[in-house]
């Protein structure tokens, strides 16, 4: 078996480039030690490939680069794929140097060829080659071309060139080396375009008086798309399949089978997997418009655009990439602010990152959405996730004069340049986004259907009425918590409950409680008022296990106590003033 390593800097084009070489043979998981992405692929049935860290150097010791020194150093690899940014090869070339310190054979990958045509950059390929002792491969990867020469190259058995090793006293010493080379190897001529489209695309994107209006309204129109266009349409339609004729069938063709056993099939799993299931296309239609925005290169923008609301937070912008990414969900945004430079600037944004509402909450705002405010799910949708970034800004106001005064950090980020995503990666981003979530539908929420079903059905005498149930007991319990809040039923009580485990059980735990026909049943146990009580609720309180252990493994027991606290209590404060000078009002 032969190892290619891939490498290169962030945003130069790793991800659609390992994608291509290795199709939907790939497997997702972490490094041994710690929660850094490790992804493999088969390029073919003897050539793997393993994605190593987008990184910009091996010399700041982050965790991300701590893996990729010890993959090279310690393991069998047969050839390093270097991908590099054709167009900004100065700033590329400078962990190119450290890579040959590895003395294995290099192909260095040269992408983005058309963008630095455009700016009339004309490289001598061979040239660098000779200088630098590497293998040279002109790419477009986005476009496809130069591809199938690289991929000869790796299939057939080709003496690599061992690689000019040389060392160097300092940074300085080394960017005057990659000057030398780079003289003797590029040519600039008269750019194609004075102006690349990305450039004019930046007047308006990164205007400052329009900047913050657009990704709002983008963002809206990712909500329409998910809740009006196609995602929620898509749902209803598999919603009238579960109900109309799934159920049906199994009531009758249970019929002749045991009370207990239909109940648990129906009541229990049907109706806790199935309340969950249905909102698969709204997942994945929120996931297609965010892969739209992080492939298409906009995503880095908003760290820009959001640097000065940042600051005063004590953020910098890149502190904003993280919380975007906890839109989809709060662990790998978690893990993903280690990739910020400062401890302060770590710690703050996991705690404000389950602020923003993740997917798992999406099922919960799509039901009660639909059934409270019918015609006007994308407006309602869209405010809890302003609301949850807005109130995000707020804690991070309070957090940086309270208990994080410590001075800020400086903000560079590279802006890669815009393109059109390819329908492949879109999908296979989608793909590895979403398929968590219908993991979780087909194990957890399983498991937990049944122990809900169990608990609802069952007390210490044998089966029983679901108000006598241990469930009633434990909702009961724990009910007066919730009674200011407007929504103080056991039902209710539980269900929020369970949410701990993961935020889609709320929806299975109503389906096992309530059954199957979700929305009537809201109508007649919630109020629009405290509908809206409990979406705010929904939203802001304490995140599941996953995320406390994840905050556990990355910050320790002190802090990961405090955010489930914290978050508990601002959910509680929120939701009851709304219910009460709600109720003062109405």
């Amino acid at each position: 078996m032969k190892i290619a390593a891939l490498i290169g800097n962030p945003n130069v084009g790793k991800t659609t480039l390992f994608n291509s070489l290795t199709g939907s043979k790939q497997h997702v998981g972490n490094w041994a030690g710690v929660t850094v992405d490790k992804k493999e692929g088969y390029f073919t049935k003897d050539i793997k490939i393993v994605d190593l860290p987008g990184i910009y150097a091996m010399d700041t010791y982050s965790n991300e680069e701590k893996v990729s020194k010890e993959f090279l150093a310690n393991e069998e690899v047969s050839v390093i794929l270097n991908i590099v940014d054709a167009s900004n090869l100065e700033r590329n070339l400078y962990l190119t140097t450290q890579l040959k310190e590895f003395n294995k054979p290099i192909v260095l990958i040269l992408n983005m060829i058309d963008v630095a045509k455009e700016k009339g950059i004309e490289i001598d390929y061979d040239n660098l080659a000779y200088e630098l002792g590497v293998t040279v491969v002109p790419i477009t990867a986005s476009k496809k071309d130069g591809l199938e020469e690289l991929k000869s190259l790796l299939k057939r058995d080709y003496n690599y060139p061992k690689p000019k090793i040389k060392f160097f006293t300092d940074e300085k010493d080394t960017y005057s080396y990659i000057e030398g080379v780079l003289e003797k190897s590029i040519s600039r001529v008269k750019p194609i375009k004075k102006e690349s489209i990305s450039d004019k695309l930046d007047k308006i994107v990164l205007n400052k008086f329009i900047s913050i209006p657009l990704f709002l309204l983008i963002l809206f129109l990712i909500f329409k798309f998910t809740f009006s266009w196609v995602g929620q349409p898509l749902s209803d339609l598999l919603g009238s399949l579960v109900d109309e004729k799934l159920v049906p069938f199994l009531h009758e063709d249970l019929s002749s089978t045991s009370p207990w056993f239909s109940s648990l099939l129906v009541d229990g799993i049907v109706a806790g997997v199935g309340a969950v299931i249905v909102f698969v296309p709204i997942i994945m239609a929120l996931f297609l418009g965010i892969s739209f925005l992080e492939d298409s290169g906009y995503m880095a923008r908003t760290a820009l655009i959001t640097d000065r609301i940042m600051r005063k937070m004590g953020l910098s912008g890149k502190a904003f990439i993280p919380l975007i990414v906890g839109f989809g969900c709060s662990v790998p945004a978690i893990m993903s602010a280690r990739t910020l430079e400062s401890e302060k600037d770590r710690k703050l944004t996991a705690l404000l990152v389950p602020l923003m509402s993740c997917n798992a909450r999406l099922p919960v705002y799509a039901l009660f959405a639909s059934a409270f405010f019918p015609g006007k799910e994308t407006t309602v949708v869209f405010s809890l996730y302003l609301l949850g970034i807005i109130l995000a800004f707020i804690m991070g106001i309070l957090f940086k004069k309270t208990i994080f005064k410590k001075d800020e950090e400086p903000f560079l980020i590279e802006l890669p340049e815009y393109k059109l995503p390819s329908l492949k990666n879109l999908a296979l981003h989608t793909w590895e986004k979403g398929k968590g979530f219908i993991k979780k539908a087909g194990t957890v929420i399983f498991a937990l259907s049944v122990i809900m079903w169990f608990l609802s059905n069952f007390n210490f005498t044998g089966m029983v009425d679901m108000n006598d149930s241990f469930l009633s007991y434990i909702g009961k319990f724990i009910n007066p918590i919730f009674v200011p809040l407007g929504f103080g039923t056991w039902q209710n009580s539980v269900s929020i409950l369970s949410g701990l485990m993961a935020k889609e059980v709320v929806i299975g735990t109503m389906g096992v409680i309530y059954g199957a026909n979700l929305e009537q049943a809201l109508l007649q146990h919630f109020t629009t008022l405290s509908a809206i009580s409990f979406l705010v609720f929904t939203l802001l309180y304490t995140p599941c296990v996953s995320v406390i252990s994840t905050m556990k493994k990355e910050f320790g027991n002190k802090m990961a106590t405090f955010s489930v606290v914290y978050q508990f209590t601002l959910a509680w404060i929120i939701s009851f003033a709304i219910y009460q000078i709600g109720s003062l009002i109405f």
